[in-house]
């Protein structure tokens, strides 16, 4: 494959982990920046990248960045990705891609002026499990699917100054964990839902601490997703079909699955990919989508899922203070 210039903006944990999968697929990393330049500087030494930037402006600007990456807090993703594509670079951004789909469509008819890809890195939907299952379901391996159930739950201990409970930052269950949850659920319906009903239990900080979610589509397909960042869930995704049903255990990076086809007992157990390389998937694919200037379908499923999640706070009337 070949190689291109990457632009990390970020240098904390996530940004560490995909500068790793960086080094493995692309065989190396052009350009950093951080908070400052100190942190850019240190992130270069020990991730072996070639330059390191005073700043997301700086390293945007830059004419030899290609692919800018971006794993900063929520609330920094909209300016950030609009300024690179705005700059001519194809942008992967760390989920959730923006905060509304305002911000998105605004970025989306950047990106096709321009011949632009921007990716989104929720890795279930570049990990090939899935891609394995998507073929399977169509073929009508489980029947047609009526019903969608997925859980996640992550137990943080309550802190204002976490960027989790922080409402300037985004924070919250739902754009933390809940992309993955609505992107599980959109993946395996026929259609995006209209119909979103859905209740939530708040922080201090006003963000959403606990949730409920049910969707529903024109083709009668209904999914349920259970949110909270109070109690510890098992990631956990159901498939149900009319003649079986998939099981997913830590579905956000997974790569086993298991078929229970109900009029016999008969299970099935599918195995693709590998966890460990789940953001090797994800710069596979973005590299790819460059090549042949490809990734529309994962950017409509991107849109969908920002459609839900937009419509979940809406119902909520719970708004971010930089909206």
């Amino acid at each position: 494959m070949e190689k291109r210039n990457w632009g990390v903006i970020g240098t904390g944990a996530i940004a560490h982990e995909m500068a790793a999968a960086l080094r493995r697929v692309n065989g190396e990393i052009y350009a950093v920046c951080g908070t400052s330049p100190e942190k850019a500087r240190r992130f270069a030494e020990e991730c072996g990248v070639k330059k390191a930037h005073g700043s997301a402006e700086e390293l945007i600007a830059d004419p030899e960045v290609g692919i800018v990456y971006i794993a900063v807090p929520h609330s920094c993703h909209y300016e950030y990705l609009l300024k690179a594509l705005q700059a001519g670079k194809h942008v992967l951004c760390e989920k959730a891609v923006t905060v509304n789909s305002r911000q998105l469509e605004e970025c989306v008819a950047v990106a096709e002026k321009s011949g632009l890809v921007i990716c989104d890195g929720t890795t279930l939907l570049h990990m090939p499990l899935y891609k394995k299952l998507r073929r399977l379901v169509d073929d009508g391996a489980i029947g047609a699917v009526r019903m969608i159930q997925v859980n996640f739950g992550s137990c943080k201990e309550y802190d204002e100054t976490n960027r989790f409970f922080a409402k300037e930052l985004a924070g919250g269950a739902l754009l933390d964990i809940g992309v993955y949850a609505a992107s599980f659920a959109r993946f395996f319906m026929e259609s995006s839902p209209d119909l979103v009903l859905t209740t939530a239990e708040f922080a201090a900080t006003g963000v959403d601490e606990t949730s409920g979610i049910l969707l529903k589509n024109s083709a009668g397909q209904m999914a349920v997703i259970a949110l909270t960042l109070r109690a510890k869930q098992p990631k956990r995704g159901v498939i149900a079909g009319e003649k079986g049903f998939i099981e997913i255990c830590e579905y956000p990076r997974a790569q086993r699955a298991t078929i229970t086809y109900t009029e016999s007992g008969r299970t099935e157990v599918i195995e693709e990919g590998e966890s460990s390389r789940a953001l090797d998937y994800e710069v596979l694919d973005m590299q790819e989508y460059v090549r042949t200037g490809g990734g529309g379908e994962n950017l409509r499923m991107v849109r969908d899922v920002m459609e839900i999640l937009t419509a979940v706070r809406s119902r909520w009337g719970m708004v971010y203070p930089f909206e």
